[in-house]
């Protein structure tokens, strides 16, 4: 390529002498730049969502591929975030992509060092076992004569991701329980 063709492809000497002195259009743009196909471009579906890592709730464009979640971009419909993602939010295809991502349960007998995996029926019996005999055990009918109907060993802690509506399941679960410490993250 001669020293004249050289200068006409240069970004600088286009955006000087050309319709376009920001260089922000076709003087930024390169030949290299003209063959590059978008990451999104192969993609089945669009899928919108909402990023999981906090309270804001930045709109998310999940992009899809043979059934696999291809690329995540912000969303630029969503009127909390305008299409921008904070680092973690922008990372977060590594939720469902990240190959050390665990799939099953894994449970670890009490005085156990190995982790072994558990179906998840059996776990979530495991679970709703224990809270049944910690209520059972910990259960306050009156406390000084009062009358308390309350429990004092199971507490819950939410997190800033969940909305208004599962934060009042969550409430409505616990106060049920007659769990009186139920807290949400985003209030500490």
């Amino acid at each position: 390529m001669g020293l004249r063709t050289w200068i006409d492809h240069w970004p600088v000497y286009r955006q000087l002498t050309g319709t376009d002195p920001l260089g922000r259009g076709v003087a930024a743009r390169s030949r290299h730049t003209d063959e590059l196909t978008p990451r999104t471009a192969t993609s089945d579906k669009v899928v919108q969502s909402i990023c999981p890592y906090c309270a804001v709730g930045c709109g998310q464009r999940v992009y899809v591929e043979d059934g696999k979640v291809s690329q995540i971009e912000g969303d630029p419909d969503s009127p909390i975030s305008r299409g921008r993602l904070c680092p973690k939010g922008a990372a977060s295809k590594q939720l469902v992509t990240q190959p050390g991502r665990q799939l099953k349960v894994l449970y670890r007998r009490p005085y156990g060092t190995e982790w072994e995996p558990l179906h998840l029926d059996r776990a979530m019996d495991m679970i709703a076992d224990r809270v049944i005999e910690t209520r059972r055990r910990t259960w306050q009918d009156k406390v000084d004569g009062k009358v308390t109907r309350r429990t004092i060993g199971i507490a819950s802690l939410g997190g800033a991701t969940l909305d208004n509506e599962e934060n009042y399941l969550m409430k409505k679960l616990y106060t049920a329980l007659g769990a009186i410490q139920v807290e949400n993250q985003a209030r500490i």
